[in-house]
């Protein structure tokens, strides 16, 4: 079962020409977003980041992780899973983290439509979520 919280992966890419961020098209309603997913019952949270960015980017599990402090908040009822979860749960965290990607190969999942590597600038303006904003501005803040 899914447990109450989400977590928000941003892959980046560290070269010559500086750093570039991918970031990714939802199959559904075509945003961009980071890699996200919920965790799952027994796994830690960097364990659900890990597995995650394994299933929707084909990242290894042995990627350097940087943990953000930026976590966001996600109302409850957005998941169909919340009606397992305690009734005082009303959002849910969302754990940020970046992870260095040392081939820009990734293997997209049913998930998504397409990915795309971006300068900060390009990526931040193409991002939907807010929270997605602030993550990948913390970890754009800690590379640079």
């Amino acid at each position: 079962m899914r447990a109450p919280y989400q977590v928000l992966v941003f892959p980046y890419y560290i070269s010559d020409k500086g750093i570039e961020y991918a970031i990714f098209r939802t199959s559904d309603v075509g945003w961009w977003q980071a890699i996200s997913g919920g965790g799952e019952d027994g796994e830690t949270i960097i364990e659900s980041a890990k597995r995650e960015a394994w299933e929707e980017g084909g990242i290894s599990k042995d990627s350097l992780y940087i943990k953000l402090d930026t976590v966001n908040s996600i109302p409850a009822e957005e998941f169909e899973e919340s009606i397992h979860w305690d009734k005082n749960i009303y959002v849910i965290p969302e754990n940020c983290y970046g992870v260095e990607i040392i081939d820009k190969q990734l293997t997209l999942s049913h998930e998504h439509t397409e990915y795309k590597w971006m300068s900060y600038a390009d990526a931040i303006s193409c991002l939907k979520w807010d929270g997605n904003k602030v993550a990948l501005w913390e970890l754009n803040k800690r590379l640079s």
